[in-house]
Formats: C-alpha cells, sequence, structure tokens
C-alpha cells in the first residue's frame, strides 16, 4: 500500500512547489560566488570529509565512525567540523589563493539557524591581512543579494542592506556599548582570564549566570544576551579583535596581546562568517589545542585526537589569513527564509 505524503515533508510536490524558488536562488548564489572566486584568482578545491581529528575546539561536537581497512580492523575517524585542517595542509603545499564549498557536520546543533550537516563556504589568501576579508564577506553579500533578486536581507522583522559600507566594531567596543563595562580589564596579558571579575561584572550589569560558569560561558551570555542582537541591522555589522582566549586558531593582534586578529560578520543579527589572521606557530598551536581538549573533557567528558600531520604542516604554512561563510545562512537572509531546512535542497531528517 502507497503511503500519502505528509503536508509538511519537503518531498511533498506541493511543498516542493514552495521551496523551489530558494533552492533556484542558492543556486545562483553559488553559481555567482564562484564566478567571483574565479575572478579573482582562487581556486576551488575539494577537501575530504573524513579526518583524523575533526577540530579541536571545546564546544564543536563531531560525528564519529569507523573507516574498517582491508585487514578488518577499524579505526576512528570523524566528519570534519570544517575543512580547515585540509586546506591549511594546502597552503603548505604550496596554494596561495583557495576556496571550497564544503558540507561539514556538527553534532548537537538543531534549529531555526542550524543544521547537523550543512554548506561552509571556507577560503584562504596567503600573504594578505585578515582585514581583506572582511571586504570579500561585503562583496559575497551583494552577490548573493543580487542573484536572489533582493534589495534588502531578512530575517523576522531585522533587515540590512547588503549595498551598504559594514560597521566595524571591537568585542570590547561591544561590551562598553550594549552591557555597559569593560571586558579587556578580565584579561592579561598572557592570555589568562579573571573569571571572578567577569563574573561580578555580570552581576552589576543584570545578566544571570550559574556559579560554575567559566570566564568563557560569560562571555558567550553576553555576546548572546546583550551583544549580538545589536549587530547587523541596517548594515553589516564586522565584531572585531576578539580576546585571545576566544582565538584558538588565530594570531594574536601585534598592538595588544589580549586580542588576537579574528572577527565575525553579522547581519540581521545573525553570525554568517568568522575569520582569522592565522595562527603558524606549530607549538603555540599545540599548547591551545590541548588546553581546548582539556575543557572540553571536563565539560563533555571526551576529547578528539590531535592531527599531527597537521601541526607538521602548519611549520611549512606561510603567513595567511582565512574565514568560514555559513552558506545556507546567506541564502537564508538574502531570500527571507525563515528556517535553514528551507533552503538546503534535502534537509536532514
Amino acid at each position: 500500500m502507497t503511503g500519502t505524503p505528509s503536508q509538511t515533508a519537503w518531498w511533498n510536490p506541493r511543498r516542493h512547489a514552495d521551496r523551489r524558488p530558494l533552492l533556484l536562488a542558492r543556486n545562483r548564489a553559488q553559481a555567482a560566488i564562484r564566478s567571483w572566486l574565479d575572478a579573482h584568482g582562487f581556486t576551488e578545491v575539494d577537501p575530504a570529509a573524513l579526518a583524523i581529528s575533526p577540530g579541536n575546539e571545546a564546544h564543536l561536537h563531531a560525528f564519529a565512525t569507523d573507516a574498517i581497512g582491508n585487514d578488518g580492523v577499524a579505526r576512528r575517524m570523524y566528519l570534519h567540523t570544517s575543512p580547515e585542517f585540509a586546506m591549511k595542509k594546502l597552503l603548505a603545499a604550496g596554494e596561495t589563493r583557495i576556496a571550497a564549498f564544503s558540507h561539514v557536520w556538527r553534532n548537537r546543533e538543531r534549529g531555526a539557524r542550524h543544521s547537523p550537516e550543512f554548506t561552509m563556504l571556507e577560503w584562504y589568501r596567503t600573504g594578505e591581512p585578515y582585514d581583506v576579508l572582511i571586504d570579500d564577506c561585503a562583496a559575497f553579500l551583494r552577490v548573493a543579494a543580487e542573484a536572489a533578486g533582493a534589495t534588502l536581507l531578512r530575517h523576522g522583522d531585522a533587515t540590512c542592506d547588503p549595498f551598504a559600507a559594514p560597521e566595524r566594531l571591537s568585542v570590547a567596543d561591544a561590551f562598553a556599548r550594549h552591557a555597559g563595562f569593560d571586558l579587556l580589564a578580565t584579561v592579561a596579558a598572557d592570555g589568562s582570564t579573571d573569571r571572578d571579575g567577569l563574573a561580578a561584572r555580570l552581576a552589576a550589569s543584570g545578566i544571570r549566570h550559574a556559579h560554575d560558569d567559566t570566564w568563557s560561558d560569560l562571555l558567550s551570555r553576553v555576546l548572546v544576551e546583550r551583544v549580538e542582537p545589536h549587530l547587523g541591522h541596517g548594515r553589516p555589522t564586522v565584531l572585531d579583535r576578539y580576546p585571545a582566549p576566544e582565538a584558538a586558531l588565530a594570531r594574536r593582534a601585534p598592538d595588544d596581546p589580549r586580542v588576537a586578529e579574528r572577527f565575525e560578520f553579522y547581519a540581521c543579527g545573525v553570525e554568517l562568517a568568522n575569520g582569522f589572521g592565522e595562527l603558524t606557530n606549530p607549538d603555540e598551536q599545540r599548547t591551545r589545542f590541548i588546553v581546548e581538549m582539556e575543557e572540553k573533557h571536563r565539560v563533555h567528558g571526551e576529547r578528539y585526537p590531535l592531527d599531527e600531520d597537521f601541526l607538521a604542516a602548519l611549520a611549512h604554512m606561510p603567513p595567511a589569513s582565512g574565514i568560514a561563510l555559513g552558506f545556507d545562512r546567506l541564502v537564508m537572509l538574502a531570500t527571507g527564509a525563515p528556517r535553514i531546512d528551507d533552503v538546503m535542497w534535502t534537509p536532514v531528517p
């Protein structure tokens, strides 16, 4: 007996007919961005999704699998949370300007703006400052809007002009403006943090927190509650110069060791991209990974292995800037779609 398709299933013919214009806009945006990348001298690469390590940030959660060899022995591997390690190995191999549209996987993430599997646009420039990535992001907003036939990006009631020059705002300035205190007063030059000092500032600002929140947890609470809702309205916002403890793969700013060359790009209150002036010191990177995995084990009871091949390649990688952009989210804003599933050809069940 043949079943009747659910009215809400993405493959229901009527539902698909409603979604199809958004999906075709997605295709146009992807083709237009590919054309832009080609015109600007980028080589498109296709990183493998299976990895020895899925990434070594404490709060990124991976999908694990077993790769069984010809000898029948199982070896634990992971679906990558980003193509970063593979792409940096390509930079070490001699590539200078590369980009990839990669499917990536992140566990424990599902919602209107999150899918366990999504498409990440990631690109790298060697020998160029990380500021140029901001210009790239602004260009992709314009390209995606034009491909979708949109004059404004939209998410809920929020709008953003994709053709306007982005506002650039340091994390410290954003905290002073929207939370009313000096964040960097709780960060030392060596990267150590004053958890209790930050907790006292949250309490004074009326932001609730838990007694066992770490300094990083406290920062995230302020970002989510007081800062992010104000970003990217009217025009895009670049949230720049993250505190060094929040930038595991970025080099420190030359003028202030308390902050790093890391920014996030926002439109309509939605984070679209995360960019870095890349750390290329393998010893410092190893130390940071170990710290991240200790924190992961403390909070979540697990660790991911280090990719020793990546750390070896890092010693040969030239100075570079790199960034990852959530392509599905960009299409959401360009089409005004309310949910990420609406702009995915076959959403994750």
